[in-house]
């Protein structure tokens, strides 16, 4: 172990010659030895090196695309008050007003959609099929959300769910009835999945559907009160359609899960006859969409009204599909929540990328104790464990953003195909991400003391807005169950035919097992082949114990559904084994992309994301893949590798490329911003 002895005798130089010269800086002109009447703020970057890779670089691997879009639309939003909250100095801070009533803020929310209306922003969202434009959309919602989860959400629904509906469950007529006229806001649409007694079992949601032929309409009804549409965002206000998914009855037979194009208000804003709205009222977050319950009372729609691109019923009252099997048939209808489930899996890394870049701008100007008599105070970044707080959830970060990029990539350029790795990786990776998000913020919160209360500091709030990615569209558990069951079926095929595994990365079954050495260096834990083969290890053996109990279960008797509900704990541990071993190859796809300093620094984030993720995960330990000592060097790593990271912590957060306005005044001149001159 001379060889980590040494790296740590120099990594102790630097951090030395370092705090020498912050010290340098801090006594002249006031002397921290001599009472002082008040504390001075000093910006974070003087208490960092300079940065050692290029941040533009950096930034462009991260976004993955349209910076410049990004920008531009972010200064867009900046220029109009109605997106600035305040001014302080020479900053502005563009973020949402959350001291005003829910109405005011759910007014403020259609302004704003309105103002991008007059600017033309929504030109060839949903008529331009191109990959580029598909790519542009993706990063205006990606800088939405960052100012505002209502404002993303509301024109989410619209865009993705409402129009994502016409676009892949309609046909013509469809998309040259709806599609410009839902991208130039014309309609507002909403999305009537959702129901009091059923969220994620679709299958079992209770509205009815039954064929009129005589009229040739359809009649929707809600039949029971647990059946009325719940959580419709955008039905309590502002909706002038929706699209209905109900039970279709033919013949007295049920055809399944089907959606209908439903009107719920007129021109002057009156709700149509036939339909209840009640308000879902005020929320933990999100009070800028105006969620809505509704209830159908035998609504009729014209046969038109059918999104019938899996099936139709002709005029006289004839179920036709050209697809036959029922459970291909709901896939088919469920294929609008694949976009849902990306665009909330990235979103949610952006917000951690606003908590991160404040509390880590803000424990590099924040001090807090001495260490001894007539010593300054040490900046919060200095004390180990704040590093050990932030650090990690840094290189996590950077992590799941080369993974969101890959992931939507995929998504804008799928082909057929690829249906079944887009709805397994959409799964996994929301799942992570959004508990990831909500994780950081918690750690950010906290790390920024009372102020991280406060809601102009914004990582509290952000918290209460991004609760809910937890469980819209797929509850996270629910969600990695089905990446296990997915993961699972293919390995008892594969078997059962002796043949290798095939897809979604699993290759790596086929060949032997690595064998970890029982002495873990340095050089081999940060070694990238030592990690991807720590993680295959994990995903391997999970796979093979879920495989290995759901079928001794069924041999005793057991249905194959109770035996992978029965499951369910190697379900998750799989679950998240799939994904962090997906979003490792993506790290590492981005690294080769790289070279020189940016490599190195990509090099420290990868092996500190792959050594917390193995420190944190009780699998490891739990089923022997490590043995204590291999997880008590690992732990010793992850705080070297924070220590090194230590003097790049400003400049890895400002390669984020997060707009100024768009973060709280504690990540800059705090002193200054709650000064009394700023008093209002």
């Amino acid at each position: 172990m001379s060889e980590s002895r040494s790296d740590d005798g120099r990594a102790v130089a630097r951090r030395t010659g370092v705090l020498a010269r912050h010290l340098a800086q801090e006594l002249s002109p006031v002397s921290f030895f001599q009472p002082s009447p008040c504390l001075a703020y000093q910006p974070p970057e003087l208490h960092c090196d300079k940065s050692s890779f290029d941040k533009s670089v950096m930034r462009e691997l991260l976004d993955g695309h349209h910076v410049a879009l990004r920008d531009s639309f972010a200064n867009l939003m900046i220029s109009s008050d109605l997106f600035v909250n305040k001014r302080v100095g020479n900053l502005t801070f563009a973020t949402p007003n959350f001291n005003t009533t829910m109405e005011e803020h759910r007014d403020k929310t259609l302004d704003r959609i309105l103002f991008f209306r007059s600017k033309g922003v929504f030109k060839g969202w949903l008529t331009d099929s191109s990959v580029d434009h598909a790519l542009k959309r993706a990063a205006l919602f990606e800088t939405l959300g960052t100012f505002d989860h209502s404002l993303a959400i509301k024109l989410g629904v619209h865009i993705h769910l409402w129009g994502g509906a016409i676009q892949y469950l309609g046909t013509k007529r469809h998309h040259d009835k709806w599609l410009k006229i839902t991208e130039d806001y014309q309609v507002r649409g909403c999305f009537a999945m959702s129901e009091l007694g059923h969220g994620s079992n679709v299958r079992g949601i209770e509205t009815v559907t039954t064929y009129d032929p005589s009229t040739e309409e359809f009649i929707i009804d809600t039949p029971c009160e647990s059946a009325q549409k719940y959580w419709i965002g955008g039905a309590a206000q502002h909706a002038t359609h929706t699209i209905v998914f109900s039970q279709l009855l033919i013949d007295g037979k049920n055809e399944g899960v089907h959606a209908f194009v439903c009107q719920l208000r007129d021109q002057y804003g009156h709700v149509m006859p036939g339909i209840r709205i009640a308000d879902c009222g005020h929320k933990i977050g999100l009070n800028g969409v105006d969620n809505g319950r509704i209830w159908f009372d035998k609504v009729r729609v014209p046969r038109e009204n059918l999104l019938n691109a899996v099936a139709d019923v002709t005029p006289d009252g004839k179920y036709e599909s050209a697809i036959k099997d029922p459970d291909q048939r709901f896939g088919a209808f469920m294929a609008p929540l694949t976009s849902g489930r990306v665009t909330i899996a990235v979103s949610a890394i952006y917000q951690a990328k606003v908590g991160l870049t404040t509390a880590i701008r803000y424990a590099l100007t924040r001090r807090a104790f001495s260490l001894a008599p007539e010593q300054p105070e040490v900046l919060l970044l200095d004390y180990p464990s704040h590093r050990h707080r932030l650090l990690p959830l840094l290189a996590k970060t950077y992590a799941m953003s080369f993974a969101a990029v890959d992931l939507k990539n995929l998504y804008v350029r799928r082909t057929p195909a690829d249906s079944k790795v887009i709805h397994v990786l959409s799964s996994g990776l929301k799942a992570v991400f959004s508990w990831h998000n909500l994780r950081t913020l918690q750690e950010c919160r906290e790390a920024c003391g009372g102020q991280g209360l406060k809601t102009d500091n914004r990582v509290g709030q952000l918290k209460a807005e991004y609760d809910v990615q937890l469980t819209f569209e797929g509850d996270n558990n629910v969600l990695m169950q089905q990446v296990s069951k997915a993961l699972l079926a293919d390995y008892m095929s594969a078997k059962k035919r002796g043949k290798p595994m095939k897809g979604m990365g699993l290759e790596h079954i086929n060949g032997p097992a690595l064998v970890i050495p029982e002495d873990l260096t340095r050089s081999v834990l940060r070694d990238s082949k030592f990690q991807l083969a720590l993680f295959q290890l994990r995903e391997r053996g999970l796979l093979e114990l879920l495989s290995s109990q759901v079928s001794s279960l069924v041999s005793k008797g057991v249905s194959m559904a109770d035996a992978v509900i029965s499951s369910y704990q190697l379900a998750e541990d799989l679950g998240q084994a799939f994904s962090e071993r997906s979003i490792l190859e993506s790290v590492l796809r981005a690294e080769q992309q790289t070279t020189g300093s940016t490599k190195e620094v990509l090099g420290l984030l990868r092996s500190l994301y792959v050594l917390s993720a193995a420190d944190e995960g009780p699998v490891f330990l739990r089923y022997g893949y490590l043995l204590p000592k291999q997880s008590q060097l690992i732990s010793t790593e992850v705080a070297s590798l924070c220590g090194e990271l230590r003097p790049q912590a400003v400049n890895l957060v400002d390669a984020f490329g997060i707009p100024q306005a768009f973060l709280g005044p504690i990540a800059f001149d705090w002193v200054e911003y709650n000064s009394w001159n700023n008093v209002r």
